[in-house]
């Protein structure tokens, strides 16, 4: 009882503060408001630059390692002359990998073919990506069908003349609204039965692939349009897709069973360099949302500056209200309240004044999430909400410290003859 009288009681004595001078009560306020602000904003934008960067590859799956010829990541001294001439992955190697490795959790084998052109009588669309996708390509790629259903197992295996098509494609070729399910398209001059038609999807912030402009087949009736799957170099490449365990932290027991399968399966030595590459989705993003760290960090100083600036002014708040309350003080101390109840009701006012800064800068934020950033969305998370409700607590208690040990250090009768 006694302490929630005491809160009652320092926030009572907050608020009269706050009205007593509520333009010098602003100003001062004004810094954390800023700093809070400066701070947040920016990870606020950060976080949803890495969100929006990380969803933008999820076309490639999530927790997926794909084994393939290329590695994701190259540069100005990439050496392509040693990565060229290595066999493309093959559909033995995906058979083998599908029969041996024991941390997976789904796995398929997959080829991709761009600027196809779809047709259906007189309508066509073109630039079209299309994926042949083997059992399991459902388990490691995010495949939401809206209208109709996913290929079966038969459909698959048998190689059937089946797609799937992509929300626009959809759209483009079926323009008078009629249900696309059952009728035929033509891929390459092959007819091929619609049987689902994916969600929309809409453009992704780094505009990477959709499946809204793409169709899906089964693997060996992609491999009747295109060669790929023999391992050849120079064909056109098959990439096998593995998805890992959750309980499987960072793919690590994944990557090494691969490692040795593949080079086993590929008879290599152990001088011998690995004649394949093991990526990752997340390797692609992680390097580009490393960039912004030091954008994150230039927030902090200019916010760390203009909460500097708000902690002197709620510190200044405090001694003004020691200096009007002196008397007060006296008498609470005659009628016995000890010296932790005096500093801990000057913490809570300065602590109470910081809150309503901070919570000033994170209306200010919130506000910024409401304008349009294009394909960018920003949106506040409860972890910087409650970062910034931290860091104004913080300085409120930085701030009030010296004015309430003062106040609790007075001596009553002094006090009260003031």
């Amino acid at each position: 009882m006694l302490a929630l009288r005491l809160v009652f009681e320092s926030f009572g004595f907050a608020w009269k503060a706050l009205k007593s001078n509520l333009l010098r009560t602003i100003l001062s306020l004004l810094g954390v408001t800023v700093g809070i602000f400066a701070i947040i904003a920016v990870l606020t934008v950060v976080d949803s630059l890495e969100k929006n960067i990380k969803d933008s590859f999820n076309f490639l799956g999530t927790g997926v390692i794909y084994a393939e010829k290329w590695p994701f990541i190259g540069g100005p001294d990439f050496p392509w002359w040693e990565y060229i001439r290595r066999p493309n992955a093959s559909y033995k190697d995906y058979k083998f990998l599908q029969a041996n490795l024991k941390s997976q959790n789904g796995i398929a084998i997959f080829a991709v073919k761009g600027n196809t052109t779809i047709k259906r009588g007189s309508s066509s669309i073109s630039q079209i990506g299309l994926r042949g996708g083997s059992i399991g390509y459902d388990k490691i790629m995010t495949i939401n069908v809206e209208n109709g259903r996913y290929f079966t197992i038969d459909e698959i295996e048998a190689g059937r003349n089946v797609v799937i098509l992509g929300y626009e494609v959809a759209k483009s070729l079926f323009p008078t609204g009629e249900s696309p399910i059952g009728q035929d398209v033509k891929i390459k001059n092959a007819k091929f039965k619609v049987m689902g038609v994916v969600k929309k999807e809409g453009q992704s912030f780094l505009g990477t692939p959709s499946n809204d402009y793409g169709c899906i087949i089964p693997y060996h009736s992609y491999r009747r349009l295109y060669q790929t799957g023999t391992g050849m170099w120079n064909e056109n490449p098959s990439r096998i897709g593995v998805k890992g365990f959750d309980s499987d932290i960072g793919l690590v027991e994944l990557e090494y069973e691969m490692k040795g399968l593949l080079r086993t399966k590929r008879g290599l030595r152990p001088s011998q360099k690995d004649n394949f590459s093991l990526n990752r989705p997340e390797a692609i993003a992680n390097a580009v949302s490393g960039l912004f760290d030091v954008v994150g960090l230039a927030g902090w100083v200019i916010g760390g500056f203009s909460m500097l600036v708000g902690g002197f002014g709620i510190a200044n708040i405090m001694f003004v209200s020691v200096k009007e309350r002196t008397s007060i003080i006296g008498l609470q101390k005659s009628l016995g309240a000890k010296n932790y109840f005096i500093l801990f009701q000057f913490l809570f006012e300065a602590v109470f004044l910081s809150l309503i800064g901070g919570l000033g800068g994170l209306v200010l934020v919130y506000l910024l999430t409401l304008i349009p950033f294009g394909s960018l969305e920003v949106v506040l998370s409860a972890k910087n909400i409650v970062l910034g409700l931290g860091v104004s607590s913080v300085i409120g208690l930085v701030a009030g410290i010296v004015p309430a040990a003062m106040a609790a250090r007075l001596d009553p009768v002094a006090a009260i003859r003031s």
